[in-house]
């Protein structure tokens, strides 16, 4: 992977980030948010996109320590005690969205929380399957564990907010650059000559 195509990586997901974000908080807002003006409108249009590409890295981020994390996993351990390892992380990740504000903070998040849960886990199997029919079944626990397990740590900080609107204009991009990056991983790194299956 040379700094062309990772920078091409970079703004396609930055646009992908801020697209997300602009038609995640345009339904968000319809019933609430009256311009004043079109100049008024283009401007809270553009203060969407901006904060969707501001996700967008911080998505980034967590793609590029998830490159690390990986290499670093099957450079310690063998591919079969990594994908467990992955996988038990990826589980407890999902229980810990599910259950843990309830019995330790004793919030009254239930409800969103198992919502949340199940669309992260959805995307997530979703992601996977179609990142294993274009690579191999090899591909299939590495896309759950950064779908699901990466998604909650990136989600954390807005979780602590206590505000859905929040954490659904956060999450969508999210979820929108992390399917991205992943599903685009194996062909960006088969044009550099390596096997898809050495990173995913």
């Amino acid at each position: 992977m040379n700094l062309r195509k990772w920078f091409n990586l970079f703004w396609q997901t930055l646009c992908i980030g801020g697209i997300a974000s602009l038609v995640t908080g345009l339904i968000l807002t319809t019933w609430e948010y009256k311009p004043s003006s079109t100049a008024d409108f283009l401007l809270y249009l553009l203060i969407l996109f901006g904060a969707g590409m501001m996700i967008s890295v911080y998505s980034q981020l967590g793609f590029f320590a998830y490159l690390i994390l990986n290499y670093m996993g099957r450079g310690t351990f063998s591919i079969k005690t990594w994908n467990y390892i992955q996988l038990a992380l990826t589980i407890l990740a999902l229980l810990e969205l599910m259950f843990f504000r309830i019995f330790m903070d004793h919030s009254n998040t239930g409800f969103t929380d198992m919502l949340l849960s199940l669309i992260i886990l959805t995307t997530a199997m979703v992601t996977a399957y179609f990142k294993v029919k274009a690579t191999n079944s090899n591909a299939l626990i590495p896309t759950l564990f950064f779908m699901i397990a990466l998604t909650i740590v990136e989600t954390i900080g807005v979780l602590n907010i206590g505000e859905n609107a929040a954490t659904t204009f956060t999450v969508i991009p999210l979820l929108a650059c992390n399917t991205y990056q992943i599903l685009m991983l194996h062909r960006i790194v088969s044009r550099t000559g390596f096997k898809a299956k050495e990173l995913t």
